[in-house]
């Protein structure tokens, strides 16, 4: 068991230091952080785009999905880490980064602002999945409802969990709900080997000779920003370690030896949080993955529209009999839901520290903070619900957010960059090691985005060859 959360783990008081653990077993008793976000990239990334990565392009791409999973969780780390040695919120810092200003706010929190235009149609799509699954499952009085009155009922239920804005029910909630899916996603890949989409090591092989498809460019990249920890979840990552009470128990950063050695055993429970988290979703990706490569994929099933969740169904029933689609129903509500609770609740911290760095409320006043994160509990799942009512595409949706996403990654990165570079105390330099991992992360997420780019560049057709004495045929073009 993990010692009370401060009461307002934002402001950094001597009287919540506390020394970390040292034993593995008292340490995993502060891990949560990570299975937060883990219960958001569950959801939209894995059961929805990556699954329709797979569909489309079937095993080649299975590399995509995996690298993403992998590469990122660095950038994560020196989030993490400045949040535990700094106490800042992931904005306050942004807002100090060098650059253009407007107003009070540095360019990157308008740039954010924009890009999360995107992300709204992201959630939406989530919600709109669970509409879905709601009309599936009774189709009788609940086949029946409209839309509109499913996305209010799922709306007003997620508001009243997150409005008080306490962090412990979350972390609780998000750890049952993503285990309850796992379990029957990984039954549903292991079941594969009895059934005509067996998977064979060919397979497998050929997901990870990095080949790219033109015709998934799109989904890949949507894919890559959306699955494992994303751009906004990175992000989100800060505001959970605060509520922990990592910084707090640290304390004010003071550079003696006994803050120096507090700093260090937070930070090595966080890379614990992270690296456990990272497992988990991992391999929930690979097996949501493998399913849509192997049953859809084969299918020729297009896992869009209205009739998503029905399709996405069909990767259950044709492992597991027919009898699991109820089961697979019933694990969809799930971690969509999951999704739906961990993103509001990231959302409400975001947004209202996004308005005090632009100057509109003190982050750190503690009742104001709550206000705000209250009201925005129960205004953005509105606009979630009004955008899929207008498009009525999940699949679509989430594929914006994920190209936004990708995009806020990217700024993600230069902000990590300026946080061991130019902020992280000599006191806490981490290992060589630690930053050939991190260049390996961040030139990753590079290589990958400019990949993608110039795949999608429409390609010239080839010039014929001119014939030699010996060629009797013409050049192919």
């Amino acid at each position: 068991m993990s010692d009370p959360i401060p009461d307002n783990p934002y402001v950094l008081n001597e009287a919540d230091i506390t020394e970390p653990p040292t034993h593995w077993l008292k340490r995993l008793g502060y891990v949560g952080p990570g299975f937060i976000l883990s219960a958001s990239i569950v959801g939209s990334g894995e059961l929805i785009m990556t699954t329709s990565l797979g569909a489309k392009a079937g095993f080649v791409t299975l590399w995509v999905v995996l690298l993403s999973c992998l590469v990122k969780v660095a950038v994560q780390l020196e989030f993490g880490k400045h949040a535990i040695y700094s106490g800042d919120t992931a904005f306050s810092a942004f807002n100090k980064l060098p650059g253009p200003r407007l107003g009070k706010a540095n360019w990157s929190i308008w740039t954010f602002l924009l890009l999360m235009i995107l992300k709204f149609f992201q959630v939406g799509g989530v919600m709109g999945g669970i509409v879905l699954v709601m009309k599936l499952a009774l189709p009788g009085v609940g086949g029946s409802l409209d839309s509109w009155l499913w996305c209010g009922v799922i709306g007003l239920s997620v508001s009243l969990l997150v409005y008080r804005g306490y962090y412990a029910p979350i972390e609780k909630a998000s750890i049952v709900l993503i285990g309850l899916f796992t379990l029957t996603t990984l039954a549903a890949v292991f079941l594969l080997s009895r059934t005509p989409y067996a998977v064979s090591w060919a397979d497998i092989g050929g997901g990870l000779t990095f080949h790219l498809p033109a015709a998934a460019v799109a989904v890949a990249i949507a894919a890559f920003g959306i699955t494992g920890v994303g751009g906004d979840e990175i992000i989100m990552y800060n505001y959970w370690l605060l509520e922990k009470g990592y910084a707090a128990k640290t304390g004010p950063r003071r550079d003696t030896d006994e803050w120096v050695h507090r700093a260090k055993g937070w930070i090595r429970i966080m890379y614990l949080d992270a690296l456990l988290a990272m497992v988990g979703y991992t391999v929930v990706t690979a097996a949501f993955f493998i399913l849509g490569a192997a049953v859809l994929h084969r299918q020729g099933a297009d896992p869009g529209g209205t009739d998503l969740i029905k399709t996405l169904s069909s990767m259950y029933t044709e492992t597991l009999g027919p009898w699991a689609s109820g089961l697979f129903l019933g694990g969809a509500f799930v971690v969509l839901y999951s999704t739906l609770l961990s993103a509001l609740a990231g959302w409400s911290r975001l947004f209202t520290d996004v308005f005090a760095q632009i100057g509109l409320l003190d982050f750190k006043n503690g009742p104001q903070r709550r206000r705000i994160v209250a009201w925005i509990a129960w205004v953005v799942p509105v606009l979630w619900g009004l955008l899929y009512l207008k498009f009525e595409n999940p699949a679509y949706m989430v594929s914006l957010g994920g190209i936004a996403t990708s995009a806020i990654l990217l700024i993600v990165v230069y902000a990590a960059i300026h946080f061991r570079y130019r902020l992280l105390p000599h006191s806490l330099k981490p290992t060589r090691l630690y930053d050939v991992v991190f260049w390996v992360s961040i030139v990753s997420i590079l290589m990958v985005g400019v990949y993608s780019f110039v795949q999608s560049l429409p390609k010239s057709p080839a010039t014929p060859a001119p014939a030699t004495a010996t060629e009797k045929a013409p050049a192919k073009s």
